[in-house]
């Protein structure tokens, strides 16, 4: 039995060996990434136990994905290779200040292969919670159906959904994203967004106002990630603010609210206080910028606990 399952896209993700401008570049790194997947792993690292519905090109890159997912200890049972589908590329930019750009290939993404009817229902029903993102259904609208398929089940089945919007505006425009994270809001439990981001959907910034739409639809947990200003939290009439952990230096900024996602997770699985869940997610995405790749800085416990100083850090 999984406590976290995730379902989504994971990409080769080539590094550059530079900063600037991408056609300055010569050299690039070969990593893994994608934002479930990323998750999946901030969770494993962290001692939960996650599952991964997903699908990868028969290839090199699709088989060092899988293989370098079950390493960190994320079941892969519901991963398969896919012939004529390619595994999915990303390429990033990274500026002096640590900002990012990404260039995506992933018009033929492999999950385009997974359906409704393939879903294992017994493998969901099994789980504490099902996480989802807004860049699977924006990859193509036929994963909508999928999106919709494991929300239904989770439901079905007393499954907790978390989700993430995570928009990404190179995949879908602000139109269509409004228009299908706004249907799918009222079936959430559990909502992981940045302010911006709930401005596009629901044309509010203010946390206030956002956790009151929340409220109004019945998401029972809320959490607005703000990045270097903190997070704020609802959940039963309780609202929280929370300062950010300050990060020792910011190197690359991706996978950081992945890394949140997972702490705060983290809390609720293991039955912690809004605040508690919310500084613990505060400092696994303070930890993750300080480390180049998407999942390279994700921490295990050991280490969140040496930075919170609740463990003493032996170097010699």
């Amino acid at each position: 039995m999984n406590d976290i399952i995730t379902i989504g896209e994971a990409m080769i993700v080539f590094d550059p060996s530079a900063t600037g401008p991408m056609r300055f570049v010569n050299n690039f790194e070969k990593k893994v990434g994608g934002a479930e997947l990323n998750f999946a792993i901030g969770c494993t690292r962290l001692g939960l136990k996650a599952g991964w519905i997903s699908r990868l090109g028969n290839d090199e890159f699709g088989k060092h994905i899988r293989n370098f997912a079950r390493g960190e200890g994320v079941d892969v049972s519901q991963v398969d290779f896919i012939d004529s589908y390619p595994t999915s590329l990303n390429f990033k930019e990274i500026m002096e200040d640590g900002s990012v750009r990404t260039f995506y290939y992933r018009d033929k993404s492999p999950t385009l292969t997974i359906t409704p009817d393939g879903l294992d229902e017994s493998y969901l029903k099994n789980a504490k919670i099902l996480h989802l993102t807004g860049i699977y259904p924006a990859i193509n609208p036929v994963n909508r159906s999928v999106f919709e398929k494991a929300i239904s089940l989770a439901k079905k089945h007393g499954v907790k959904i978390s989700l993430d919007p995570n928009i990404r505006l190179k995949l879908w425009d602000k139109e269509e994203a409004r228009n299908y994270l706004s249907e799918i809001l009222p079936q959430i439990d559990i909502l992981l967004a940045g302010d911006e981001e709930m401005e596009i959907i629901w044309g509010v910034k203010d946390p206030e106002a956002i956790i009151n739409k929340a409220k109004e639809i019945g998401i029972p947990y809320v959490a607005i990630k703000q990045g270097d200003k903190g997070s704020i939290g609802y959940h039963n009439g309780e609202v929280v603010t929370v300062d950010a952990f300050k990060a020792k230096k910011v190197v690359d900024t991706v996978g950081a609210g992945d890394g949140f996602n997972a702490g705060f997770i983290y809390g609720l699985v293991n039955g912690w206080t809004l605040r508690k869940s919310l500084e613990f997610g505060n400092t696994v995405g303070s930890m993750v910028v300080g480390v180049k790749g998407d999942n390279e800085g994700l921490p295990y416990m050991d280490d969140v606990k040496i930075r919170l100083g609740e463990k003493e850090n032996i170097e010699r």
